[in-house]
């Protein structure tokens, strides 16, 4: 084989499928490069923003987490601030909101505190606990810490009041301990020293003496420490795991105002970059009230329209949106909810609506503009409708996403999907008294099997009973609507197998495009990072890919040897979607 070829050919695939498919992919940037943004589970409300920002000359490296906990506006709203900086000395990796869902929510944690989710890696991996191993990833390449927060009252070493005492953590930089001994090193972090150093110069900018900063050593690793839950924080794995210096930076929730947060956050942050060596070029501050200028939006996959904030967007009853663009005075921070469909964040989502309801934007959990969404019926239809006694639509939800599917349409899915028989249309037949709309195949009570499906979770890999399919082959199902002995409408399921197209993988510096049990040749010491798939069912995040058994996740180098061992001749890489089995791709390594 003509190895130089075969990458050759690749990689024309490869540029040839971004063009095809308008595949979005992120390669990381090298390090001469001065900025670099990664997104992670975009248009999601569990949305990952990255970014790294690089030197112009060589230097340490300080990561920044906001947001980690969603009801903690000072810490997110700062470090948003420093994702725009420019640097002359060293290097950032700031992640400005760590939980976005919980920021959306105004909460502390929707789904658990995701700073008590750092001890150890679980089995089964929710979205937080895929959020924290990204921040795991992003902590090992860095040389610093600094996790922003807003706390409850006052910290002071001494008992003062119920919220000016050693309970308290707002005012406070806090530290795992005093000094840290790197194991089977002859090195010991001095973090109380440099904690103080920060606060001998901030605390001179600070005029209020309730609001000037204290150290707040919790001595985690002591048995009688009253802090043992910072046992699972990301400061305490960064020391204990990667051994750099970590802090947690928290300012009073009790402050006045937001911009006072912000500005101590900055004063901190400014003093430890200073500590470290890591020399801003051009500092940014931008607190000026969110405005929305337009959205752009689709309605039916049209020429999009133009809507200001206020306007009323008016449609038909089952039209499809999407909201393709925002403009605003902020470009991070945003989502587009519309109310009563879909999830927190609808942005780039194609939504059917039927009820009168309205577009709310946010920047974070602050809502700053609001689109009334007016639905009209077509009376001409629905007279049509009801006269015939015939359905004209199915209300048929895939994975939470609202479909309208024309009466003896086929509705095309993927194994895995999960649905769910909303309603018919029109309305004033689905009321009917004795109608029954049934999956055939599947079964919603089994105690009390009426034939009426409607509103039940339809698992497309266990529910559905093979017998029932069209030819017994499970790949085609009907959904009938019957009155008695008489038939109003149906429609078709058709379910194909889950299948990637492609696998875009990482070999050092060079990228290829595997389809599936491709083979590509490597060493042991090479890096392997799989940039992304593109599959049939169009979710990446819903693919587990495993190498020798260990999860591989995108935009995350791990190097060859690391999975194999140094006597396995090929590595062979699986991907899954749940239970369900969907490819294969090697690496020979010679």
């Amino acid at each position: 084989m003509d190895l130089g070829r075969l990458r050759s050919d690749m990689s024309l695939n490869f540029f040839l499928l971004i063009l095809i498919q308008g595949f979005v992919l992120m390669f990381p940037v090298d390090v001469q490069a001065k900025k670099e943004n990664l997104v992670y589970f975009p248009n999601t409300p569990y949305e990952l923003n990255i970014y790294k920002i690089y030197g112009k000359k060589p230097g340490k490296t300080l990561m920044l987490i906001g947001g980690i906990q969603g009801n903690e506006p000072g810490g997110f709203l700062s470090a948003d601030l420093y994702a725009d900086m420019s640097l002359l000395k060293g290097n950032l990796i700031v992640v400005p909101r760590a939980n976005f869902y919980s920021i959306l929510l105004n909460q502390r944690g929707h789904h658990g505190d995701m700073n008590r989710k750092f001890a150890k890696r679980p089995e089964k991996m929710s979205m937080d606990d895929k959020i924290v191993s990204i921040l795991k990833e992003l902590i090992a390449e860095s040389d610093y810490l600094l996790n922003l927060h807003d706390g409850s009252g006052y910290y002071y070493p001494k008992y003062i009041s119920r919220w000016q005492n050693p309970r308290a953590f707002g005012q406070s930089i806090i530290a795992d301990c005093e000094e840290y001994k790197i194991p089977s090193q002859n090195k010991v972090l001095k973090l109380g020293d440099m904690a103080r150093e920060v606060m001998k110069e901030i605390n001179q900018e600070i005029t209020n003496e309730l609001h000037k900063f204290h150290f707040n050593n919790t001595r985690t690793d002591e048995p009688n420490s009253i802090h043992r839950e910072q046992l699972k924080s990301a400061t305490y794995y960064a020391l204990t795991k990667h051994h750099i210096p970590a802090f947690g930076i928290e300012t009073s929730k009790f402050l006045p105002s937001i911009d006072l947060k912000v500005r101590y956050h900055n004063l901190v942050i400014n003093a430890f970059m200073k500590l470290f060596d890591i020399m801003p070029e051009q500092p940014g501050l931008f607190l000026d009230p969110p405005e929305l200028k337009y959205l752009v939006v689709s309605i039916n996959g049209q020429t999009p329209i133009v809507i200001k904030d206020k306007q009323p967007m008016n449609i038909m009853a089952g039209d499809t949106i999407n909201i393709a663009h925002i403009e605003a005075n902020y470009e991070r921070g945003l989502s587009v909810d519309i109310l009563g469909y879909g999830s927190l964040n609808d942005f780039r989502k194609d939504s059917s609506i039927y009820k009168n309801t309205s577009l709310i934007i946010r920047k974070d959990n602050k809502v700053f503009a609001q689109i009334p969404i007016r639905v009209s019926e077509d009376k001409t239809a629905s007279i049509r409708s009801h006269r015939k006694k015939t359905v004209s639509h199915f209300i048929i939800e895939v994975n939470g996403r609202k479909q309208l599917i024309k009466s003896g349409e086929t509705l095309e899915i993927v194994r895995g999907d999960i649905l769910k028989i909303i309603n018919i249309l029109p309305e004033s037949l689905s009321k009917q008294q004795g109608l029954i709309v049934n999956f055939k195949g599947f079964v919603g009570n089994w105690k009390n099997n009426t034939g009426e499906d409607r509103g039940y979770l339809i698992d497309t890999v266990s529910d559905l009973l093979e017998r029932y399919s069209i030819h017994g082959k499970r790949k085609i199902y009907k959904i009938v609507v019957s009155h008695g002995k008489r038939i109003l409408g149906k429609t078709l399921v058709k379910i194909a197998e889950p299948s990637f197209e492609y696998i875009i993988i990482k070999l050092n510096n060079q990228t290829y495009a595997l389809k599936n049990r491709a083979t590509v040749c490597a060493s042991l010491n090479d890096y392997l990072t799989v940039e992304a798939v593109k599959s049939n069912f169009g979710k990446e995040n819903e693919i587990s890919i495993r190498a020798n058994g260990v999860f591989l996740i995108p935009g995350r180098a791990k190097r060859i040897r690391d999975l194999t061992g140094t006597e396995v001749t090929t590595l062979r890489i699986d991907l899954t979607r749940g239970e369900l089995f969907i490819g294969e791709v090697y690496i020979k390594i010679g």
